[in-house]
């Protein structure tokens, strides 16, 4: 599988959210990180790989390779995919320690997205975040 988030960091996307003005700019962006995420196979789409409190279905599975992690991400919802790709941005072939480390919180500040999402595409994005530190932290 193709890993998103290897060539695209959370650097970059910082990078180039700020090139654009308004939130319409930044949401197209956003959509557009969505639509390079490779697609899960059916085969993973399952009960057991649903993230819970998402409000779109929302599925991750992950690899661990040579001490990094890898996260593969999918969703029936466009944008939904998209902060997928802004959440694996920040975390695909990184340590288990280097998973903890990072300062989601400052990511999204500096991004200024939580201020420009519904709570409960918020409180979605929250429920990626915390699964993926779970993974990192087994």
């Amino acid at each position: 599988m193709t890993e998103f988030g290897v060539e695209v960091t959370s650097d970059d996307i910082i990078d180039t959210l700020g090139f654009f003005d308004g939130w319409e700019d930044r949401y197209k962006y956003i959509i557009d990180l969505g639509k390079e995420l490779p697609p899960l196979a059916e085969e993973h789409k399952t009960e057991a790989n649903l993230v819970r409190g998402c409000q779109s279905q929302v599925w991750l599975i992950s690899e661990a390779r040579d001490g990094r992690l890898f996260f593969y991400a999918d969703s029936d919802a466009f944008i939904v995919k998209g902060l997928l790709a802004v959440v694996l941005a920040a975390y695909n072939g990184k340590t288990p320690a280097e998973v903890s480390a990072f300062d989601i919180d400052a990511y999204f500040a500096e991004l200024n997205l939580l201020n420009h999402l519904s709570s409960t595409r918020g409180n979605g994005l929250k429920a990626m975040v915390q699964k993926i530190q779970a993974i990192a932290a087994q």
